[in-house]
């Protein structure tokens, strides 16, 4: 039985032990990455001097509006995050601490990890022509789209992809632009067939899109949820599930007709 004189000391022995843990485990890395806003790209515009968006083989018209895809931007696979790190971005709207094998696949190299992002990019780019050729029932043996856009990996551009090949030959059907002259942001994979999946991130992206100038983002309907949990002030989401819904969506929002909203 301890006294009122040693009950204090034997507490504070005992908590040696508890602080040293806390000082290990706030310089030991963490198996997570943190994520941030990244950069946004006017698909229907140029990158590093070249067109985006090319096609020929057939009539293109002048676009005057923005279709911006969006990214998002994760400290490195082999990166070591520590916990100081982890709980600033749990405190942070900008910031969101992610599992690292969420992100990565476990076990790859950084340059691993490239050249798979790499491989999704392309495969999403040919996904996205051949969606928007189907959807314009335009020839892919008489019609050829080239896509470039450098330093950016991933599936999540292939719906604004889509959308600028379709604003790039037929706009909204009537002449005008399918973005009806808005800078319009967004995120979604898409398939052949025009189908739009969910991509992460979208929280961070809407603040990429918001800080470059867009008022409108379409989104994934299936993470609704997500993005409108840090929706910045002033950008209206539209959530979408295939190509040619989002097409009718944005002809209705020029039209000022009924557009689905989250």
């Amino acid at each position: 039985m301890f006294s009122s004189l040693t009950r204090p000391r034997a507490l504070a022995l005992s908590a040696v032990p508890v602080v040293a843990l806390l000082a290990v485990v706030g310089f030991a890395p963490l198996p997570f990455v943190v994520a941030q806003p990244g950069g946004t790209a006017d698909v229907l515009g140029e990158d590093r001097g070249k067109q985006i968006i090319t096609v020929t083989g057939a009539p293109t018209r002048r676009t005057e509006g923005q279709l911006r895809m969006t990214t998002i931007v994760a400290s490195g696979p082999s990166v070591d995050v520590d916990l100081g790190e982890v709980v600033d971005g749990w405190f942070r709207t900008d910031r969101a601490v992610l599992p690292r094998d969420a992100v990565y696949p476990a076990g790859k190299s950084d340059q691993e990890v490239e050249r798979h992002n790499t491989a999704d990019m392309e495969e999403s780019q040919d996904d996205a022509t051949r969606a928007a050729l189907a959807y314009l029932d335009e020839d892919p043996a008489k019609v050829e789209v080239s896509l470039h856009l450098a330093d950016v990996g991933g599936p999540s551009a292939g719906l604004l992809f889509a959308l600028g090949i379709v604003d790039k030959l037929d706009g909204d059907g009537s002449g005008g632009d399918l973005t009806g002259g808005r800078t319009i942001a967004g995120t979604g994979t898409i398939t052949p067939e025009g189908e739009v999946g969910p991509v992460g991130g979208v929280s961070l992206k809407t603040q990429a899109a918001k800080r470059d100038g867009a008022t409108v983002f379409l989104v994934p309907e299936a993470e609704c949820a997500d993005a409108q949990a840090e929706l910045p002030e002033g950008l209206r989401l539209i959530p979408v599930t295939t190509l040619e819904g989002t097409v009718e969506s944005l002809r209705a929002l020029q039209r000022g007709g009924k557009v689905p909203t989250c």
